[in-house]
């Protein structure tokens, strides 16, 4: 079976035609990575460090080459492509110094003749299930600390990204032993063989959470580790004490910036009673002002949505959200996938776009009476990723951060832009298992080993 990734901003333009790997070919994939990870697992942490640096200055020589890619095969701005490009190469210079860290501890032990001593030791094989979003990122950010580790590591990517991982893998694979890093293509029928595959000692994934549900039961089914990051639907509360033009101006570009298509975009703007309509107003004007049409120019912050299903889901959730559409609401001319940035206002919270992940360049806005109702309202639903409050008022801040239900709080800041050395993930329904980056990422890729020698 053969698929194709086409730029979101030119449809026509066919980067690739690609055959899918399938149930045999991730078989193939995995039993060189199991005989692979036996020669990285014992290969001196130095030489890891050295490997993965040297990756990082592979990926920075080629840095316009592989920016470029991602603006034509996920229809990402320039400016933004840029950033991630940038991100990817600090990601594996990190781990690069992580493949260096203790490994462990030493323990009192019961004899003071013997040695106890717990370390870090690596999983084996790891399957890592990516998205089209970030398809440099977040691939990196998976795959850097799962070599460091010392673990041999299958990449799956979004098969509309597969230019771009195999682009990855042209640069990074060389610099390791063979095997040890592999890039396998295709979709649901060569992600679930993986899944499945007893070989394999943990998945991690990124995309939404109905997917992630279903490799979650079915990797834990069969004692594997599984991590899935999921969907969010993430709000920012705007108190009356906050800077509303600065507000207005992050807000917008956290809800619309690359389309609106990261799960900690802003999907919901709940704002205090006594400055809405000031508010509201300053907005719709930012969101206005944002460039929308053509990924490589410079002035662009928008872009197109990657597809025309993702563009309709976000249309019908519109047209049934039962609010009043603000700006946007409708799709571009052009042949590109192209959706006007889009500001709703909701009578209640209720409906598609107060409640579910749209993944569109569209947000709902929401009146609340107080903080109090403001929290209520941010916190009645199933997703709790990130959430951002704008407040001049620190200790007020504080408070709240302590009664949001997510697993990132970001104050006066966009909910949107993650750090990589610090623990990315969210509660409820956004997240299942271990933490991704920095430091947390060694409980998902190590596992602990306590050893006792007599003499």
């Amino acid at each position: 079976m053969t698929f194709t990734s086409v730029n979101p901003h030119a449809p026509a333009d066919v980067l690739g035609e690609w055959e899918a790997a399938g149930s045999d070919g991730a078989d193939a994939a995995v039993g060189r990575a199991l005989k692979a990870a036996q020669v990285w697992r014992d290969t001196p942490g130095a030489a890891r460090a050295k490997a993965l640096g040297d990756a990082a200055t592979a990926l920075e020589q080629r840095a316009g080459e592989v920016t470029d890619l991602v603006i034509r095969e996920v229809g990402k701005p320039v400016s933004e492509a840029r950033g991630e490009v940038a991100r990817g190469v600090a990601i594996l210079r990190y781990y690069a110094q992580a493949a260096l860290a203790p490994d462990g501890e030493t323990l009192p032990a019961s004899d003071p003749d013997q040695l106890l001593f717990a370390r870090h030791v690596p999983v084996g094989v790891t399957a890592l299930l990516t998205p089209w979003n970030f398809p440099v990122a977040i691939p990196l950010w998976k795959a850097a600390p799962s070599l460091a580790y010392g673990n041999a590591t299958l990449l799956k990517p979004s098969s509309a990204a597969a230019a771009t991982a195999l682009l990855l893998s042209e640069i990074i694979g060389p610099l390791l032993p063979p095997d040890v890093f592999q890039v396998v293509l295709g979709g649901a029928g060569t992600a679930r063989p993986l899944i499945d595959h007893p070989g394999v000692a943990a998945v991690s994934f990124t995309g939404s959470s109905e997917v992630g549900r279903d490799i979650s039961a079915r990797a834990a089914a069969r004692g594997g580790r599984v991590q899935a990051e999921m969907g969010g639907q993430n709000p920012s509360v705007v108190l009356a004490d906050a800077d509303l033009d600065r507000a207005a101006a992050t807000i917008a570009y956290a809800a619309m910036g690359y389309a609106g298509q990261k799960c900690t975009a802003t999907s919901r703007v709940i704002v205090a009673d006594e400055v809405y309509p000031q508010f509201r107003d300053a907005l719709a004007a930012a969101v206005e002002a944002l460039g929308v049409v053509d990924p490589a120019d410079p002035k662009t912050l928008v872009g197109p949505v990657i597809d025309d299903g993702s563009r309709s889901f976000a249309l019908a959730a519109v047209a049934s959200s039962g609010g009043r559409v603000l700006t946007g609401g409708r799709a571009l001319d052009g042949p590109g996938f192209y959706l006007a940035p889009t500001l709703v206002e909701l009578d209640e919270p209720v409906g598609p776009l107060a409640t579910e992940e749209v993944f569109a360049p569209v947000a709902a806005l929401i009146r609340a009476g107080s903080a109090d109702e403001a929290v209520s309202i941010a916190n009645a639903v199933r997703y709790g990723l990130v959430a951002s409050v704008f407040t001049s008022d620190l200790a007020h801040a504080l408070r709240l951060t302590r009664r949001l239900e997510a697993g990132m709080v970001r104050v006066n800041a966009p909910t949107s832009g993650v750090d990589f050395n610090a623990p990315f993930g969210g509660s409820k329904e956004s997240s299942y298992g271990p933490r991704e980056q920095g430091q947390a990422a060694r409980a998902f890729y190590t596992e602990s080993q306590t050893v006792l020698i007599v003499p």
